[in-house]
């Protein structure tokens, strides 16, 4: 698949508004003229619904669900995928030569912050993860009061602690979640509704447990629409509406992902919760990368940021961008990639190896 590359220039047009509680509706900027046409798929891969975290999406229901063996399981998945790569994690940051270096001094920056001055919340340290930040429920609730919000049917949720109440309020308010199951290492996405929970279990359903417990997994070939994206940020320029993630490009990938099911398009909104101390002005939008997701909208614990973001939205996955290293952590992604390639004929370009960067370590 070739790939058409966006350039991003630093003279665009920045405007941004700030409000506590805004009612005006959002206008989001056209970028039809900077479309680029996805690979002509679609989309009936088989997940493997035999995997032996989900079977139907009956076992929500089963009284019979381990919830501790499921975790357990999990957790080794997760730590078996950390450690076939752990001769290769590094931090970017000690590399000046890597083009995503500059990243990393931001990143730590903030984590460094956050940390120093006790605005963390557990999971600690922040380092390498999504920060859990002081004010991330008011943050929620502020989320929870945009018109967006009111008005979407189904709203995907990253699935980090500091968007725990996005996805509460999401479920309490009778909409559909869509949540990934943890770095697609160990499944793809899940739906939840209010009608498959009751008072006592809600809470439970916005875990990583819970999805498993009480959620229907969907594949690929699931037609959904989804009216909004919450997404979780290290860092972002309120300006700008620019992003950085943890680093590990997941976010990145199930964006990509919607967009190939069709799920989602360059008019859905995009909102991410921080600290007022995530915010910054020094990331440079023409350093980033084609897959970079913008947010439309921050809410922090003491304001709501419309950034009218100038910034494209990807069009896909970009499998040339894709490295080695990275497919091979995510089972989904190489099934989707032989079954494009079964039903084409022709071999996807795969991206240049990198190192990845080292995941988050968890005080006992």
């Amino acid at each position: 698949m070739d790939a058409q590359l966006l350039k991003l220039s630093a003279t665009f047009p920045f405007a941004t508004k700030i409000a506590s509680l805004p009612k005006q509706p959002l206008n989001f900027p056209s970028i039809s003229q900077t479309k680029i046409p996805p690979f002509p798929l679609f989309l009936n891969l088989e997940t493997n619904n035999k995997s032996k975290i989900h079977t139907t999406a009956t076992r929500r229901n089963d009284a019979a669900f381990n919830e501790a063996a499921y975790e357990a399981e999990r957790l080794n998945l997760d730590a078996a995928a950390r450690e076939s790569m752990a001769q290769k994690s590094v931090s970017e940051a000690e590399n000046p030569d890597d083009p995503k270096a500059w990243k990393w001094v931001i990143r730590k920056r903030v984590w460094d912050l956050m940390e120093a001055r006790n605005i963390a919340q557990f999971p600690r340290p922040v380092h390498h993860r999504i920060p859990n930040f002081i004010g991330a429920h008011i943050a929620a609730n502020k989320l929870s009061e945009l018109d967006v919000f009111k008005e979407a049917e189904c709203v995907k949720v990253n699935p980090d602690t500091p968007q725990k109440q996005v996805r509460f309020l999401t479920l309490n308010g009778g909409k559909k979640l869509l949540t990934p199951q943890p770095r697609l290492r160990t499944g793809f996405f899940s739906i939840l509704e209010y009608s498959m929970l009751n008072p006592s279990t809600i809470k439970e359903a916005c875990t990583s447990v819970g999805v498993a417990k009480y959620g229907r997994p969907i594949g690929l070939e699931e037609k959904i629409k989804v009216d909004l994206i919450v997404i979780g940020s290290v860092a972002v320029d309120p300006k700008t509406g620019a992003r950085l993630g943890k680093g590990e490009g997941f976010a990145e990938l199930e964006y990509g992902m919607l967009r190939y099911m069709g799920a989602i398009d360059d008019s859905t909104p995009v909102v991410t919760s921080v600290h007022d101390e995530q915010l910054t002005d020094d990331i440079p939008i023409e350093k980033l990368l084609v897959h970079d997701v913008p947010v439309d909208i921050i809410c922090t614990p003491t304001r709501v940021i419309f950034t009218n973001t100038p910034i494209p939205k990807p069009q896909g996955i970009y499998w040339d961008k894709l490295s080695p290293e990275k497919l091979s952590q995510i089972r989904i992604l190489r099934e989707l990639k032989s079954k494009i390639e079964r039903e084409t004929g022709q071999k996807l370009p795969c991206g240049p190896s990198e190192k990845l960067p080292p995941t988050a370590q968890r005080r006992r």
